[in-house]
């Protein structure tokens, strides 16, 4: 920038002022030393996420109340999206016994190959899918089909896998329609990272039976914006047991509703990032209040790139040691720090010396976690080194070198963008978030990381 299951940052890698009296961080009672070794460990306690948005459809397009698509009616949502998003939905084909429309598993996505938005028919990325979970009977003639059946999931348990239904070889063999004779799909881009979507029960939605023609209604659905592949069914597997099956049986998208809305949200994984010790009353990452130095601060805060400010690391101001931490515990290289992972460093300090460091809040523009800009103070008057949680010592700051965007929507946040060193540039000053009123919602430190001290 200079400018999903769960959303990652595996394509980028490449104060309120001073601490207050209830700081959870503790001085050890140990023998006073004036040099001590130190290990830091950053922890990612965050939340990971599965889908980044998520709803239903249940209500067509001037009905006053939720109900099927009938033919001719469609289902309408607008949803926010970024380039590396897509979209995934299920709608049961009313009539049968188990069979929905949905994506294959890639989704489908709302940019084109330049990054820009679309607005176009995208049927032919829908598929008609049997769940394998209740045996297949005539449509809409069979007991046990929607319409037919004296209540909810009466029909006999198949205990088969998810299948494309020209994949299917058992059960009632029916001649079903193509995808584009019943349904039509499309997305339209509105504005900025908005889009509609259309799913709609074409006029001429019908299956012919042995009984005669019967309509083919949709039935209400569940929708998930993602970043990962195989976000509500994989193809050739059972059924996840999250509600694919309710809706997939008899239209009920409750269960799957449910379960999605408790596991979407923003997964925010820190970047790697590098750690500074340094002599006391010296700021070596950045002052409050000033423009970035321009040492390599900002490759961080846009991209989570290290390499410019460790070429600089020597002639940061006061520096007296530091070092790259990139590779969390247990890794084979380096990479982001997502939830459930931790980094890990090392150093020797001094009385009178303090640490700052600094890495990105990732699916964000150019925010940063870091310490004050004076770092923190690691031995006490008396000698005795630092220990213990030290994560509201931390703080998130604004590197003020590219203007904010809705976080991991945004076109050039870092997980969106087309490449690195793209988005708006601006020359702000590196201040602390809370002071930057953007209208965006970031989440509290302590939500995400905790860091930790241990003098050895």
């Amino acid at each position: 920038m200079k400018k999903f299951k769960f959303i990652t940052l595996l394509s980028v890698i490449t104060l309120f002022a001073s601490c207050d009296s209830d700081d959870d961080s503790t001085i050890v009672n140990l023998t006073p030393s004036e040099t001590s070794n130190f290990t830091v460990s950053i922890e990612n306690i965050g939340s990971a996420y599965s889908f980044i948005d998520s709803g239903v459809f249940n209500t067509p397009v001037g009905d006053a109340s939720p109900g099927p698509a009938t033919p001719g009616k469609r289902y309408e949502f607008t949803v926010d999206a970024g380039r590396s998003q897509k979209l995934s939905f299920v709608t049961m084909l009313a009539a049968t016994n188990d069979l929905f429309f949905a994506p294959d598993g890639n989704g489908i996505t709302f940019y084109d190959d330049n990054g820009d938005p679309i607005s176009e028919d995208v049927t032919d990325q829908v598929y008609l899918w049997d769940a394998g979970t209740e045996v297949n009977e005539e449509p809409a003639v069979g007991p046990n089909t929607v319409g037919m059946q004296s209540g909810p999931d009466t029909g006999a348990v198949e205990n088969g896998n998810v299948l494309k239904i020209a994949d299917v070889t058992n059960g009632f063999m029916f001649d079903y329609p193509a995808v584009n004779e019943i349904i039509s799909v499309s997305i339209t881009h509105v504005e900025g990272t908005l889009f509609t979507v259309s799913i709609e029960d074409l006029t001429t939605a019908s299956l012919e039976t042995s009984v005669g023609t019967s309509v083919a209604p949709l039935s209400p659905g569940v929708y998930v914006i993602h970043g990962g592949e195989n976000p509500l069914f994989t193809e050739g597997e059972a059924d996840y047991g999250q509600g694919v099956e309710a809706i997939a049986e008899d239209g009920n998208a409750a269960p799957l509703s449910d379960y999605t809305a408790e596991n979407t949200g923003v997964t925010y994984p820190s970047s790697p990032g590098i750690f500074v010790v340094h002599e006391g009353n010296t700021m070596p990452l950045f002052t409050s209040g000033v423009t970035d130095f321009d040492l390599g601060l900002e490759h961080i805060a846009e991209d989570g790139n290290t390499a410019v400010l460790a070429d600089n690391l020597s002639g940061l101001e006061g520096q007296i040691s530091g070092a790259v931490f990139n590779t969390v515990d247990g890794g084979s290289g380096p990479g982001p720090l997502l939830p459930g992972n931790t980094y890990t460093f090392s150093f020797t300090a001094e009385a009178g010396n303090r640490l700052s460091f600094a890495s990105m809040l990732a699916a964000t523009n150019d925010v940063l976690f870091a310490t004050q800009d004076t770092g923190i103070e690691l031995f006490s008057a008396d000698g005795t080194p630092l220990s213990g949680d030290i994560t509201n010592e931390v703080y998130l700051w604004d590197a003020g070198t590219e203007v904010n965007e809705q976080p991991a929507i945004g076109p050039n946040t870092v997980t969106n963008q087309l490449a690195a060193d793209t988005g708006i540039d601006e020359t702000e000053p590196v201040q602390l978030l809370s002071n930057v009123n953007d209208g965006y919602s970031y989440p509290n430190v302590d939500t995400v990381l905790r860091i930790t001290i241990t003098p050895n």
